[in-house]
């Protein structure tokens, strides 16, 4: 067989290089010679080959020699002192540093390739949740939030007064319209209410005991309702994986069900949209928007946390508080008559009910 010219190093010697067969220990002191697609080695009482270029594998060396593999022989070596001879590099390929396509793209390419794979990725998990909530059944986002919430460690207070005036407002505010199957009130003293699977709403004793009126707890409530007729949970479930939260609700850690039910994240349109859903409910059951204008009001703090909510507005889900006092106080129509949410009886009914219920008030101590 014609080797050919030997491959000439830059030190001028042939092709000079060590070569391990894979066979035994045995080092041998070879020359590497092209034959067109490959190459072969030969040398005292050795020879290998021909072998192609494209199983030839770089290899990490150690003492600033170059080393070769050959695919499917394990322990083939060939081992140069230094760089390879620039005749025999041209055709191999360069030592893998971040992983075979990255190589053979380029550091820059591959990182500008992952940056727009991982943003339109990101862009998806987004948005895919508002556009597939719709379509999971109802009956199974009622069996999740059944599961979710059960009766949240105890928690939940109730009188016969409380529990009809808290039907009749939601009633009054369109919720077995927007699909809420119930309105909890759970003794927890946060200023709060959350929207939960299933059509399931709690409005957390702090809120209630915080409320200037009735008619400021009816703008939250319908704001609540209105992430429910959106199905804004199932799509923030979607989004965060909330199977996690099931998991972690049913271990009787309160804190920890306060905690999954608070990270339900909706995003500012999702926000917006409960807003004017609840302008809506409001102006439809004639109650007066300025009552939750000024509850946004104090929840922002006023002019002087309304610069703080803007500054740091790109990290919140919610739209800041001065611009949903003013959306909420722009909907009041001049010359209509408005009425108080609930008469002065049942919001004291609703109130008290946390007080009034032995077992809601034994579960009155909260930790997380």
């Amino acid at each position: 067989m014609d080797d050919g010219a030997a491959i000439t190093g830059q030190d001028g010697q042939q092709g000079a290089a060590w070569h391990y067969d894979g066979r035994s220990a045995t080092r041998h002191a070879v020359r590497v010679a092209p034959t067109g697609e490959g190459f072969t080695l030969s040398g005292d009482g050795v020879f290998s080959g021909p072998h192609r270029w494209s199983d030839i594998a770089a290899l990490d060396g150690t003492r600033g020699r170059s080393v070769y593999g050959l695919n499917g022989l394990a322990g083939w070596r060939l081992i140069f002192e230094g760089p390879p001879p620039e005749a025999f590099a041209v055709h191999l390929p360069l030592p893998a540093r971040y992983g075979r396509w990255v190589d053979r793209f380029g550091l820059t390419r591959a990182a500008i390739g992952f940056t727009a794979i991982a943003a339109g990725f990101v862009a998806l998990v987004l948005s895919a949740p508002s556009w597939i909530a719709p379509f999971v059944p109802r009956s199974v986002e009622n069996r999740l939030g059944d599961a979710m919430i059960g009766d949240f460690g105890g928690r939940f207070c109730r009188t016969a007064a409380g529990r009809t005036a808290l039907d009749r407002l939601a009633t009054h505010l369109g919720a077995e319209a927007a699909g809420v199957r119930s309105v909890e009130v759970a003794n927890i003293p946060m200023v709060n209410a959350v929207a939960m699977p299933g059509g399931r709403i709690m409005i957390f004793d702090g809120l209630l005991k915080q409320a200037k009126s009735a008619d400021e707890v009816a703008g939250v409530l319908a704001h609540e309702i209105g992430h429910v007729r959106h199905r804004d949970t199932m799509a923030a479930l979607i989004r965060q994986l909330g199977l996690s939260m099931v998991l972690g609700g049913l271990d009787g850690n309160v804190g920890a069900l306060v905690s999954g039910a608070l990270s339900l994240s909706y995003g500012r349109d999702a926000e917006r949209a409960a807003d004017v859903y609840a302008i809506d409910a409001l102006r439809t059951a004639a109650i007066s928007p300025d009552p939750i204008a000024a509850f946004f009001d104090r929840l922002g703090g006023g002019k002087g946390g309304e610069k703080l909510e803007r500054a740091t507005g790109w990290i919140s889900s919610h739209p800041v508080s001065a611009d949903r006092k003013a959306a909420f106080q722009n909907s009041k129509q001049r010359g209509k008559t408005y009425g108080p949410a609930l008469s002065d009886a049942d919001w004291a009914a609703i109130r008290g009910m946390c007080r009034a219920d032995p077992k809601g008030a034994k579960a009155s101590g909260f930790s997380w």
